[in-house]
């Protein structure tokens, strides 16, 4: 978090495919204000997209200049091809405006944000259990079995990763969606009024 004003709060949330983690930090956006970070890739632009809105488009160049500068709070190649970003100097000017800035991420990411910014507040929504896990990857109609099994096995491993290292702040369980986006917001509640408390006794 930015040393220059505290009252921002940035936003880790991750999970496996399937525990409806993307709906649940939507809802808790809409509810809490705040915004997405907007990441720099270095995939093509499709005609639908819009450079800074979408992404920051980039090529792999400027990528690789923007990485060695360390300029990004985390950084990964996906599936050898397309490399992705998240800028630092965005983020830190949201927390400086106090803002709630969220970063949708995943495990390896979240270990880097963690060492760039040590004061984040990380979030992993977990299934409630396997055979759920297993029913909603099934129930999305996207993939094969075949796609299926290979995203069920990824998704046990980045579990098993984000409970078995003091990486996250707090685990919140999507048994029941409104139950998870209410726990959800109060988490991130209870962090931010934790740091604006903090801020004023200081002050």
């Amino acid at each position: 978090m930015s040393t220059n004003d505290p009252n921002g709060l940035l936003l880790v949330v991750s999970g496996p495919s399937g525990v409806g983690k993307t709906t649940i930090v939507h809802r808790m956006q809409k509810r809490l204000g705040g915004r997405f970070s907007v990441s720099a890739t270095t995939r093509p632009r499709s005609k639908e997209e819009k450079d800074g809105v979408d992404y920051y488009f980039v090529t792999r160049p400027e990528f690789d200049r923007m990485q060695r500068g360390g300029e990004f709070l985390e950084w990964a190649e996906v599936f050898g091809r397309h490399a992705y970003g998240t800028p630092r100097r965005p983020v830190e000017q949201s927390l400086e405006r106090g803002e709630l800035i969220i970063l949708d991420i995943d495990v390896q990411g979240a270990r880097q944000v963690r060492q760039a910014m040590p004061s984040a507040f990380m979030v992993f929504i977990l299934p409630p259990d396997e055979d759920e896990l297993m029913r909603r990857l099934q129930a999305r109609g996207r993939d094969d079995q075949e796609a299926i099994e290979r995203r069920f096995a990824e998704a046990k491993h980045e579990i098993r990763q984000a409970t078995e290292v003091k990486l996250y702040d707090a685990f919140v369980i999507n048994d029941d969606l409104e139950r998870a986006v209410e726990e959800t917001c109060r988490v991130v509640t209870n962090r931010w009024q934790n740091i604006s408390e903090s801020t004023s006794s200081s002050q």
